[in-house]
């Protein structure tokens, strides 16, 4: 399963991001969406989960979950933006949702890919830049 990665996009989807999912078969966004046009652009790459943010607006906030579960290939999967744990860390996040196995997140924009307790990858991928960070979506592969 090829799959792509991403949060914090704020309404911008850029072509990079286009380029690297090209051809994923599932793609996880961490939320801060921005707007509903970013949403659309990636439900025509693959099929999409995804959570809302604490900048997205009513828009967003209607259509999209604060937290979303979902099983691929096996794996339990869950996807939050964060900020309701304050200032999320990978073990906050391990603490929140122990029955995940992979949990996507974003807030922070601080890119990050983490192992707690050997059984849970934490990973922050980044969609817009702040203090200097660029786009970082990630593309993870597994069979």
């Amino acid at each position: 399963m090829r799959l792509g990665v991403i949060s914090d996009t704020h309404g911008l989807l850029r072509v990079e991001v286009l380029d690297v999912f090209e051809g994923v078969d599932h793609i996880l966004h961490g939320g801060d969406v921005g707007k509903w046009d970013v949403m659309v652009e990636l439900q025509a790459l693959a099929p999409v989960t995804a959570v809302y943010g604490n900048v997205d607006g009513f828009e967003i906030r209607s259509k999209l979950p604060q937290v979303a579960e979902v099983e691929l290939d096996g794996f339990r999967i869950v996807v939050t933006h964060g900020d309701q744990l304050g200032s999320p860390t990978p073990a906050k996040l391990h603490e929140a949702f122990p029955d995940a196995e992979i949990i996507v997140y974003g807030h922070t924009h601080k890119p990050l890919l983490e192992l707690v307790d050997k059984t849970v990858t934490v990973m922050n991928p980044v969609g817009q830049g702040r203090r200097g960070l660029g786009c970082v979506p990630v593309l993870g592969f597994w069979s």
